[in-house]
């Protein structure tokens, strides 16, 4: 009798994910499969769902993976990847070649051999996904998993953007929009040496974030909020965390004298930047693209070596349409439990 599991999938383009019955999936060549105990939800699951990538259906969403390495492919090394290990897989799904120009400058992410965790093969709404073994990230021991999850695409965006930056400690740094990404960047920057400054419509969110780190409230629906983020002093950077293309603007004219508005979040339309505020004050927008799986390991080292913690709230794989759907409403982060 061939042997099932229960999977989310997106059944056609712009539909609701519906609970089915697959076949078990059998690891390739260099391919391992994972028991997933919990996958968490992301707004970018929005791209499976609408074929922003031109991805086939049906498809298996989720791109947070937690779970336990169940069985090796052929050629997978047993050594280095033990059945039982606890392993993560994000947004990057591996299958990197290992000799174009990107992979041997060290950018596998940008390699055009590259797959996408729910997007290119199914992902983690599943009791069972198959990946390519170079996707896979250990998981630090004494990590809760449902705090980990978050941190697999959420948490590597920020971790690797602040990383990259080789921005000096001390500097003042704006954190727009606390949310699932923003909550976890107020932490990030506090732990990593930087003065933040949180920004929010409203002060619903001031107390939290004060306590998450932030050293400054702005909020943003009033007049003159601009002004108040100068008078705090000179800001290095904003992180763009809210899929907002009107923020865009007035971010470039709170930043200081060399700021960079840093986009962190997918903003589905075009948007207007004026010229004038890019270069008087030398300031520019830069984004940046996730991480692969030693990001997700340096990622995760941190996060447990400073405390940084998801705030979570936990649905069953029944409910992962209430799940999505009710996104923007999280506090912050909706994580589907499967086992």
């Amino acid at each position: 009798m061939e042997k099932t599991m229960k999977a989310a999938v997106f059944k056609q383009k712009g539909g609701d994910l519906e609970i089915v019955n697959l076949s078990l999936p059998e690891p390739k060549p260099n391919w391992v499969r994972i028991k997933v105990h919990s996958c968490g939800v992301c707004h970018s699951d929005y791209t499976c769902k609408n074929g922003v990538f031109k991805n086939d259906y049906p498809r298996v969403s989720g791109h947070e993976v937690l779970g336990e390495i169940e069985k090796l492919g052929e050629d997978v090394d047993p050594i280095k990847f033990k059945i039982g290990q606890m392993v993560g897989v994000g947004w990057n799904g591996g299958n990197h070649c290992g000799k174009c120009r990107e992979c041997l400058n060290n950018q596998i992410l940008f390699c055009k051999n590259s797959l996408i965790t729910g997007i290119h093969i199914d992902g983690g709404y599943a009791e069972y996904l198959v990946v390519p073994s170079d996707a896979l990230a250990f998981i630090p021991k004494g990590m809760k998993p449902e705090e980990v999850v978050p941190l697999l695409c959420a948490g590597v965006t920020v971790y690797a953007s602040l990383k990259n930056q080789n921005i000096k400690k001390g500097t003042l740094i704006g954190v727009l929009g606390i949310g699932g990404l923003g909550h976890l960047a107020i932490q990030f920057c506090k732990k990593m040496g930087y003065e933040v400054i949180a920004m929010s419509r409203g002060i619903s969110k001031e107390k939290l974030s004060r306590e998450l780190g932030a050293s400054h409230f702005v909020d943003i629906s009033m007049d003159g909020w601009i002004d108040q983020m100068k008078e705090i002093g000179s800001v290095g950077y904003i992180l763009l965390t809210a899929p907002f293309a009107h923020l865009v603007q007035s971010s470039l004219e709170a930043l200081g004298i060399n700021g960079k508005l840093v986009l962190l979040s997918i903003i589905p339309e075009p948007f207007n930047a004026h010229s004038l505020s890019l270069i008087i004050g030398n300031k520019s927008i830069v984004g940046w693209y996730i991480g692969d799986s030693k990001d997700i390991e340096d990622t995760l080292q941190f996060a447990n070596e400073n405390q940084i913690k998801s705030i979570i709230k936990t649905f069953q794989l029944e409910e992962v349409n209430e799940a999505l759907v009710n996104i923007a409403d999280a506090k912050f982060r909706n994580v589907i439990k499967i086992l």
